[in-house]
């Protein structure tokens, strides 16, 4: 290549991150990985990019410099709209005509790739790269366009026009506006990349980051058939694969928490004619009900972002694909996260509703964490959109590029179709708004001008409320928070929910329950899964098939949904302890599942009838307690979360406690054996009375105040009349707690609260402390005020941190 190419035309592996006023920010990204981590086995497309003194050259030879000043200048001073000024900014680019020298240096690298390759015009994906992209504080994501498919050197001199011109597309335009940026200073490099067939495969984009709250031990992988665009453009539902990065290098293990399969009702392939280059078409049910990649190839994925993150020093966005003829992976374009990178780390905003009671009208996938009110504004198209005012929550099948600079001052965003890495997702999290997406039919439940409530504060899923519902909003410096000698746990019950706290200063999960996963995920009685030919009711059964129709056997779907919502909970706080309760359902709730009816007997008073450890060894329950424990030992020996600790709930006597770790052992979980621990809920009075002979079966114990109080009071904890009698303060009860505390400690067990109490009233875990508590498991929205209140205790009492 002669100096002249030189300067206006780089390979991938001549150039890296230094370049990147030369290359932009997405070029310089791809060059510092070809030569940088190909050698670790990540596979990078080879290609080359056109350098910003090639892009100035074409400005400068065609004068288009004053031209686009004075459009820009219209547009400031608000002697033009900004559609306009795009508009004709574009048109001036695309009736220009390369310089000579420009257009001969790109066609000499695409015969050059041509041959590298032995393909004759060779397919090849041409990417804009402005030279302020993916910057620490603004990441520039998806404001100019990018072309696939593209064949020939003169459908490549076009597309690089078109590159050219989307330097100043509406939304880019509005985007440096904002930020700040001078349009005058930016430059714009295309990039030319081989492109990986993927039309029969598959592709998509991965975060090394949990994109919605900034758990920084995931890797959160989309993943659609056929090319990659319609997972950013939000036209489908992907699959969603959740991958724990602190276990991926531990050989043997499969570090996979979660696993969701998307809709994936279309996919883009290769055009079969002239007349296009990438065309849209529907999936097959096969595809539609398969996941896009296997657990290897997540897994593998899963290593590359791994060290992509290790090489930047930074989380990081990741678009992937997979060859279709050779099944390869391939990585092919990589850029900073940018809306985590940004949050201050000691401060953590928390957002709750004021009733819990509301029942939603719709939900989907949350994109941030907040809850906002707002009108119903309904967009098909962009002329729509003048529509849109302060108040606003835009209610869409999708966003479109185009349309973010209207989106500025809305209230949030709600769509159809889309996943956590879409457009919309990805807009709305750079500006800040709450968004649900992937609600399938909002569109047609949500009605124009409608006043609703959009809440994103419980996690995963986000939830649309009628009317104006009141929310409380609390912001936390944690860098003020005490460290106590008291170990402060909290309690945790939907793995929606997990990742959100974990920049509390917590030293674990004190009590995750189990049931709430099986009630919430999997809605179906375990002995109905096992026994399925045995149902009679013909709408249960289809409920059931509709509902586990990927697996043939229907306990795998049991065990799978199980396991992962244990894996989230328990990744959420590795390697500090998470205690995970075994299912604590009544009679009556358990038949409240599906199926359930048939196999529950009816019983006077369930709160004391066939629960917890009763249920695990007798012949009505074993079968799915069997399911439970396969579910834990896939944590905990698969994916390999050894923080995992059983607890069991309501074991009445010493010999109950031999059968149920009998049943355990039987199921492959022995006490001690890969580190388990086994816990036991001190819920009973004869837990307290005979507390050392319990010590000797288990490793340790959380005394559950509620059922505690019940039973040392005698009082009925759903009782409507007796409720002014149910009081967890009562001195039986608190004489019951001291008593326990002193007797376990007497044989080195140790003994933690997970109780209602302390959440509710920061002055009953001050009374703990004094009864010498080893920990207290609180509602993660309690934890700030009881830390205060535990200092206090302590240093009061002369506990000190050691």
């Amino acid at each position: 290549m002669n100096d002249q190419q030189t300067d206006l035309i780089r390979w991938f592996d001549d150039i890296g991150m230094e370049d990147v006023e030369i290359v932009g920010g997405k070029n310089a990204s791809l060059g510092e990985m070809s030569h940088n981590l190909g050698s670790m086995g990540i596979n990078i497309p080879d290609g080359f990019a056109t350098t910003s003194a090639a892009y100035w050259k074409f400005i400068k030879e065609n004068k288009l410099e004053e031209p686009i000043r004075e459009e820009l200048e219209k547009y400031e001073d608000d002697s033009q709209n900004l559609e306009n000024t795009g508009h004709q900014i574009r048109e001036f680019i695309r009736n220009g005509v390369f310089p000579i020298s420009v257009a001969e240096s790109i066609r000499e690298a695409y015969d050059e790739l041509c041959r590298k390759n032995e393909i004759e015009n060779i397919s090849v994906a041409v990417r804009s790269s402005a030279t302020a992209e993916d910057l620490p504080t603004a990441s520039f994501a998806g404001l100019q366009e990018t072309f696939l498919n593209v064949r020939g050197k003169e459908q490549l001199i076009e597309m690089c026009k078109e590159c050219y011109a989307s330097l100043f597309t509406d939304r880019a335009i509005s985007y440096r506006y904002d930020k700040g940026f001078d349009h005058m200073d930016i430059a714009l490099s295309i990039g030319v990349q081989r492109m990986i067939r993927a039309d029969k495969a598959g592709a998509g984009v991965m975060f090394t980051i949990d994109t919605e709250t900034g758990f920084p031990d995931v890797v959160l992988i989309n993943a659609a058939w056929g090319l990659g665009e319609n997972i950013v453009q939000g036209t489908i539902n992907p699959d969603q694969y959740l991958v724990f990065k602190p276990l991926l290098d531990k050989e043997g293990l499969v570090p996979i928490l979660e696993k969701k399969l998307g809709s994936k009702k279309q996919k883009m392939v290769y055009a079969s004619s002239d007349s296009g280059r990438t065309v849209n078409e529907q999936t097959t049910p096969e595809e539609q009900h398969s996941f896009v990649l296997s657990d290897d190839e997540i897994i593998q994925l899963s290593k590359w972002a791994k060290s992509i993150e290790e090489h930047y020093e930074k989380p990081m966005d990741i678009e992937w694909v997979k060859d279709d003829k050779t099944d390869d992976l391939f990585i092919v374009q990589a850029r900073p996260e940018t809306v985590h990178a940004n949050v201050a780390k000691n401060e953590f905003h928390s957002y709750r509703l004021a009733k819990k009671d509301e029942k939603p009208v719709l939900k989907g996938i949350s994109i941030g964490s907040s809850v906002v009110h707002g009108k119903v504004r309904k967009v098909e198209h962009i002329s729509e959109l003048d529509k849109l005012e302060e108040d606003s929550i835009l209610v869409t099948q999708m966003t479109e590029p185009d349309w973010v600079p209207a989106l500025k001052n809305i209230r949030g965003v709600i769509t159809d179709s889309g996943g956590r890495t879409c457009h919309a997702a990805i807009v709305s999290r750079e500006m800040g708004i709450p968004a649900i997406v992937g609600t399938k039919e909002g569109t047609k439940v949500l009605r124009e001008g409608k006043e609703i409530t959009l809440s994103c504060a419980g996690g995963d899923e986000g939830l649309v409320f009628d009317g104006h519902l009141e929310y409380e909003e609390d912001t936390i410096d944690l860098g003020e928070l005490p460290e106590t000698k008291t170990d402060i746990m909290i309690n945790l019950a939907t793995p929606e929910s997990a990742f959100k706290w974990w920049r509390l200063p917590v030293k674990g999960i004190g009590l995750a329950r189990m049931e709430f996963i099986i009630g919430n995920h999997i809605k179906i009685h375990p002995k109905a899964l096992i026994n399925f030919d045995k149902i009679i009711s013909e709408s249960d059964r289809e409920k059931i098939r509709k509902i586990t129709q990927r697996y043939k056997d229907k306990r795998e779907f049991f065990v799978d949904k199980l396991a992962a919502g244990i894996a989230k909970i328990t990744a959420s706080q590795y390697p500090e302890p998470v205690i995970v309760r075994t299912s604590d359902f009544k009679t009556n709730e358990y038949a409240d599942l599906i199926g359930g009816k048939e196999f529950e007997p009816d019983e006077e008073n369930p709160m004391l009838g066939w629960r917890g450890a009763s249920r695990y060894y007798s012949e009505g329950y074993r079968e799915g307690f069997a399911l439970e424990c396969q579910a834990i030992k896939k944590v905990r020996e698969e994916i390999g979360l050894e923080n995992l600790i059983v607890m069991i709930p309501f074991c009445r006597t010493t010999d109950e406690a031999d059968k149920v770790l009998e049943e355990m052992e039987k199921n492959g979980l022995k006490r001690g054996d890969h580190n388990l621990k086994v816990y036991m809920m001190c819920e009973i009075p004869a837990n307290i009375i005979l507390a050392e002979q319990f010590a000797e079966k288990f490793d340790g114990f959380s005394i559950g105040s509620n059922d505690l109080t019940q039973l040392v009071l005698g009082v009925d904890r759903d009782s409507t009349e007796l409720n002014y009698l149910f009081d967890e303060n009562n001195e039986a009860v608190k004489t019951f707690i001291r008593q326990v505390i002193e007797k376990a400690h007497n044989v080195s067990c140790p003994v933690g609260f997970c109780g209602q109490a302390p959440s509710d009233d920061s002055n009953y875990a001050a009374f703990l402390v004094e009864c010498g508590i080893d920990s207290i498991s609180l509602n993660p929205d309690s934890v700030v005020e009881t830390l205060k209140k535990v200092k206090g205790a302590e240093e009061k009492t002369k506990v000190t941190l050691t």
